[in-house]
């Protein structure tokens, strides 16, 4: 199985040792099991461990979980479709897709939006401890939405 890893799961790796304990029995122990991030991702998490001051123990972890993830690129006419696709979509203004009853429309932040369309065109499942993308669920992308609060 494919997973994409939004910002969050590496970040969380480093700074929770429970959370990074489960991860690994619960995903990494499957030899079948690749893993991608989006370049988008990438960015944000250089802009996390510079703004936090991160030594040079948690940037070697930090950089060994990325090694053993393939990037997304951007430069790709699929990915920039699919983005379109999500945005219109979670604003509940696309025609042949409407939103589910009960449900309103939403605005995505863009990374996000960069992070959904990289996992709908790789048909990975987005592992994710927001709910960001909970109403892309099923519809569009599949999302393993993980609830960090056993994990404090």
């Amino acid at each position: 199985m494919n997973y994409i890893l939004d910002t969050n799961i590496p970040i969380l790796m480093v700074k929770n040792s429970k959370f990074s304990t489960f991860f690994k029995d619960v995903f990494s122990e499957d030899s079948a099991h690749t893993f991608s991030i989006c370049i988008v991702s990438l960015g944000e998490i250089d802009s996390i461990v510079r703004q936090n001051q991160w030594g040079s123990k948690k940037a070697k972890q930090i950089i060994e979980i990325l090694s053993k993830a393939e990037v997304i690129n951007l430069d790709n006419k699929e990915i920039i479709s699919a983005y379109g696709t999500l945005d219109a979509y979670s604003q509940g203004k696309l025609k042949d897709k409407p939103l589910p009853v009960g449900m309103s429309a939403r605005n995505m932040g863009k990374n996000d939006l960069w992070i959904a369309a990289s996992a709908m065109i790789a048909q990975g499942t987005l592992i994710t401890t927001d709910k960001d993308f909970n109403h892309l669920h099923e519809t569009l992308i599949k999302v393993d939405y993980i609830d960090i609060k056993e994990f404090q």
